[in-house]
């Protein structure tokens, strides 16, 4: 299948070919897939697809011209920076930055037309001021407090929040949100509580006779168990990527994983009985044992709690990692009847043949979530994307 590479900027010569044998495979066709099969689900809900984080793992830019390719309504990204990224790759598409704000960036996101979120009183004065000063008027949605305890005013205090917001001259207050904090959990009693919360907050605009703006709450979780949090925008985060949430979100959606983490052999040895292997010696051979040597560690997003409790993919059968995971390479346990050479690919997260080992059960053994493991795959690691030709070019189009 066609592909693009698209490495981390470690060579200064602009040697090309030169890629390592430690990449990132992101199926393009999976993600468009996801993406429609969430836009069909919340219809006639829009979506605001959520990239936060390099898109996961994913790629942002790659990612946000897929997106704004496809039609999403919305792009929503933690920080000022992700934002300013996008623009500058020539991403049209409204970008909500979800994250705070400080007074003395505002005039950035005006600079590159992005959304704010205003999540204080103070905040939303700021804004004001500083879109007067420069004679615009800022794009907000305003942050609401039902229940996470991180940013926004709290709900039973919005009153005078959205009418401070109502009157800002030099604010278009397009967007009122708030964000669920446990719509993945098995009890939907707190994120029943939640909705309530919101949905009082929202007869304001009802009771004052006011156009009701735009209103998004449901995450990943919540759009698939939650039909009626639909509202006017859905935030997919990692939904989008093909992995659910939590096992208490039902699989009513058939989305499929877009990321394949692949390495290869580059050493291979005999451990003597008895030896140790790597920093600690944490695991002893049982008997003369072949392990292979990948280049890959937790420099690379690879966690070091991994270490003696991963698998991996060689030859189409799971492999034991062995002793310390180091900052750049590990150690694979071979089993004597597998044909084994220098070069042949190894799978950490995602199929090989019939075999797969999901980013679920890498999230179980490092005792984390799969947002973590996603995520901490470092930039260092080349994300190549695969997929049809007219998928590939939209990578490359900065009008799209």
């Amino acid at each position: 299948m066609p592909h693009i590479e698209i490495s981390p900027p470690l060579l200064d010569s602009g040697e090309e070919g030169v890629v390592r044998p430690t990449q990132v495979i992101v199926d393009l066709e999976a993600l468009a897939h996801n993406f429609q099969e969430i836009r069909r689900w919340v219809h006639p809900a829009g979506v605001m697809a959520v990239l936060k984080a390099n898109a996961y793992g994913h790629g942002l830019v790659p990612v946000a011209r897929l997106l704004a390719h496809l039609g999403a309504d919305y792009l929503g990204v933690a920080v000022l920076e992700e934002g300013i990224l996008l623009r500058r790759a020539g991403i049209r598409t409204p970008i909500l930055v979800l994250g705070g704000v400080l007074g003395s960036r505002i005039p950035l996101f005006l600079k590159y037309d992005l959304t704010l979120t205003a999540s204080s009183m103070e905040t939303l004065r700021q804004i004001s001021e500083a879109a007067g000063a420069l004679g615009r008027r800022a794009r907000v949605h305003l942050k609401i407090d039902t229940g996470m305890e991180r940013i926004g005013v709290h709900a039973e205090n919005a009153e005078r929040f959205l009418e401070e917001a109502v009157r800002c001259r030099h604010i278009h207050l397009e967007g009122i949100y708030s964000h669920f904090a446990n719509a993945d959990l098995p009890d939907p009693a707190l994120t029943r509580w939640q909705w309530d919360r919101f949905q009082e907050v929202l007869g304001f605009f009802e009771r004052h006779s006011l156009p009701m703006p735009l209103r998004h709450i449901a995450n990943s979780a919540a759009l698939v168990r939650f039909p009626e949090t639909h509202l006017d925008l859905v935030r997919p985060g990692i939904l989008l990527y093909g992995v659910y949430p939590s096992e208490a979100v039902p699989r009513r959606l058939s989305v499929r994983p877009a990321i394949t983490w692949k390495t290869r052999v580059v050493y291979l040895k005999v451990v003597p009985q008895g030896r140790g292997v790597s920093y600690g010696w944490t695991w002893r051979a049982p008997r003369a044992t072949r392990v292979a040597t990948l280049p890959v560690g937790y420099g690379d997003g690879y966690f070091r709690a991994l270490s003696n409790r991963a698998q991996v993919l060689l030859r189409g059968r799971r492999h034991p990692q062995v002793g310390t995971i180091c900052m750049d390479q590990m150690m694979v346990q071979v089993e004597q009847e597998v044909p084994v050479a220098v070069g042949d690919e190894v799978v950490l997260i995602g199929c090989q043949g019939p075999a797969c080992i999901p980013v679920e059960e890498v999230a179980r053994w490092a005792g984390t979530i799969p947002y973590e493991v996603l995520t901490s795959i470092n930039t260092r690691v080349p994300r190549v994307y695969r997929g049809p030709e007219t998928l590939l070019r939209v990578l490359q189009d900065r009008q799209r």
